[in-house]
């Protein structure tokens, strides 16, 4: 039987030391425990570059309750007394008041009605729109309210850009440096320590070094969790992909040489990449890339559910019409479906609905990426036009995280998740390395990002594919799967 994760020692209040709901005691998780004592380490002895702590961990390796048993235990030595956390959605810091709640921490939510004898706090939780917003309210409030030695903490950091050139166009990010000048520790978390637009972000150090020619900087995380540390400690699912190829025809049937047809797979030319891809994901286009990944998709879901009997899937959609052509189909099948996306005001009820086993199915426009933690997620199917690493990562990744219930009746490693993309080669490409945590280099501008994301210049693992062939399914285990799960599936 699996230990649960996050834990400290035992005892007996409140002020001794992080307990669970039942009075437990959280026990850290071994990273965890390293965190702490990095924090400790930089109070007693300040970094000369500065106070900022970077952590790159994926989701379900604890980011935010690791955040929290740092804080607590910093404040129970008398290190610390209070703490800010910066995030940037409304359910995410929900999320992050139910983690302090469970560690004994008040986490109040900050608005500009707040004051800070409203009622006993031991942190302010405030959004990234909040603070650029109210930027110069909390420049005179935060300095008056007794906040002593603090800390502040940035939730998926990488939202906090720093565009020297613009600084307007990178508002949360200079809003966010401006508030936590005065703070002792800046503590950084993210799952996808990058950005697509080449900028540098808060909390991150940046470390000058060499490639080729030419200096580049270097986003230099103080500690990095690699989901294949996960996967072996049993704290997350391992993935396994199914991506759809097929060939996909353009131009005119009724046109003698008008028509074109270009291998999903293969194709090279990025312009009719691009294009494929929006072919691909479409349900009633001629080459049923998309249909034939839904369906597959179905099956697989109902094949997990023998052993998992609450199991869910997740569809990614490319926009609300697309969502409700996909939600329709699955309905047809007899499915029950929750679809959210931006426009629907129900959308964080029926996303807890999802949550709670009230659908089979979660159909989601850019609604269910970072933060969002169902651990029923056990199938995803990207089918978006949207191929950046960021996004593609922050998506497959909702099916990697495992609940207490779980882990007692599974093995470690834990039974894989499984993804469903159409072949586009850059989401291969992808999926060859979410495992790996690749430096981000800050490139001159005259250097395309496009090139730089995603690419240390490290050259990727061996992957398994299995009848690699337009028009079959590419099967792919990643590098980190262990030998057990090397079967036919």
């Amino acid at each position: 039987m699996a230990m649960p994760s996050f834990e400290l020692q035992p005892s007996g209040s409140r002020r001794s030391g992080p307990q669970g709901p039942g009075g437990e005691p959280v026990r850290p998780r071994e990273w965890q425990s390293r965190l702490i004592q990095l924090l400790r380490a930089r109070l007693l002895r300040p970094d000369p570059t500065g106070h900022d702590v970077l952590v790159h961990a994926g989701p379900g390796a604890g980011k935010t309750l690791g955040a929290l048993l740092s804080f607590r235990s910093l404040q129970h030595e008398q290190r610390l007394d209070r703490f800010v956390v910066f995030c940037h959605r409304s359910s995410i810091g929900e999320q992050w008041q139910q983690a302090a709640a469970r560690l004994g921490l008040r986490l109040t939510a900050w608005d500009p009605d707040w004051q800070a004898s409203d009622a006993p706090w031991d942190g302010l939780l405030i959004s990234y729109q909040s603070a650029g917003r109210n930027r110069q309210q909390l420049l005179a409030q935060l300095p008056v309210i007794g906040l002593g030695r603090w800390q502040a903490i940035a939730d998926e950091v990488h939202h906090l850009g720093l565009d020297p050139d613009e600084p307007e166009a990178a508002a949360w990010g200079h809003a966010f440096s401006s508030l936590t000048g005065t703070a002792q520790l800046r503590l950084g978390l993210t799952g996808t320590p990058f950005r697509a637009d080449n900028l540098a972000f808060c909390a991150a150090r940046r470390v000058k070094v060499q490639e080729g020619q030419e200096i580049v900087e270097r986003i230099a995380p103080d500690l990095s969790v690699e989901p294949r540390q996960l996967i072996a400690a049993g704290d997350v699912r391992p993935l396994e992909f199914r991506f759809q190829d097929g060939w996909v025809d353009h131009g005119r049937r009724n046109q003698p040489g008008d028509l074109e047809t270009s291998p999903l797979s293969a194709e090279e030319r990025e312009s009719w990449r691009a294009r494929n891809l929006r072919r691909a994901i479409q349900l009633g286009d001629d080459s049923s890339i998309a249909l034939q990944l839904l369906l597959k998709a179905r099956r697989r879901l109902e094949q997990v559910r023998d052993s998992h009997p609450e199991a869910g899937g997740l569809v990614v959609a490319r926009d609300i019409a697309h969502a409700r052509r996909i939600s329709g189909l699955l309905e047809e099948q007899g499915d029950r479906v929750q679809l959210v996306h931006s426009q629907d005001a129900e959308a964080p009820e029926r996303m807890a609905a999802f949550r709670g086993g009230a659908a089979d199915w979660l159909v989601s426009i850019d609604m269910c990426a970072e933060g969002f933690d169902a651990p029923r997620v056990r199938v995803v199917a990207y089918l978006t036009t949207v191929v950046t690493r960021s996004r593609f990562v922050q998506a497959i990744t909702r099916a990697v995280r495992t609940d207490g219930s779980r882990a007692e009746l599974e093995a470690v490693p834990r039974d894989p998740s499984f993804v469903f993309a159409p072949a586009d080669p850059l989401l291969i490409r992808y999926a060859r390395s979410w495992s790996l945590s690749e430096p981000y280099l800050i490139r001159p501008r005259a250097v395309s990002s496009a090139n730089a994301i995603g690419n240390g210049g490290s050259p990727l693992l061996p992957m398994e594919a299995i009848d690699e062939r337009a028009g079959e399914v590419i099967r792919m285990r990643g590098p980190e799967l262990p030998q057990f799960l090397r079967h036919s599936s």
